[in-house]
């Protein structure tokens, strides 16, 4: 309830007050060390969504969103266009697929993006374009039905992209 909130910063101190729990910590705590999986919480969640689809075509939306950061404690931040003020700053940016049906709005993926100077060993770099049609595919063989994909110009001329939708 706290993350849908209409607060305007989502931080767990906030989002603890919302939702009335009195220690921002045990939030943290709650956070950090339940046993779960992301990956099954987002499973989880999708089949959720298909389910409530029964097969019915969406449209697929691929956005690309950045925030700003300060310090050096966030993974993967770097200096990069940030969409969301419009200039080259410190921050994070992420590649989005929504859902379109019936004029309702709804998240399914989202990626993000690790610019070159701030991968980790384990990471492989791989461009916005990439991402987009990982995203893409990932949806497609779990079952999605995708009638049309919406997408900026940065997509749209990619000849990559507009292959990998080609072949979908």
């Amino acid at each position: 309830m706290g993350i849908i909130s209409t607060i305007k910063r989502k931080s767990l101190p906030e989002i603890a007050k919302v939702v009335s729990i009195n220690s921002a910590q045990s939030l943290h705590h709650f956070l950090a060390n339940s046993d779960w999986s992301v990956n099954k919480l987002k499973q989880r969640r999708l089949n959720k969504l298909k389910k409530q689809l029964h097969g019915r075509a969406i449209t697929l939306v691929i956005d690309e969103t950045g925030d700003r950061k300060k310090g050096k404690k966030t993974d993967y931040v770097a200096r990069q266009y940030l969409g969301s003020v419009g200039e080259i700053d410190n921050g994070i940016v992420s590649v989005n697929a929504y859902g379109v049906y019936a004029n309702i709005t709804f998240p399914l993926i989202v990626k993000v993006f690790k610019p070159k100077g701030t991968l980790k060993e384990s990471d492989k770099y791989k461009t916005k374009i990439e991402l987009a049609s990982e995203i893409i595919t990932e949806l497609m063989e779990s079952g999605f039905n995708i009638e049309l994909v919406l997408a900026d110009s940065l997509y749209g001329e990619s000849s990559q992209f507009i292959r990998k939708i080609d072949i979908t």
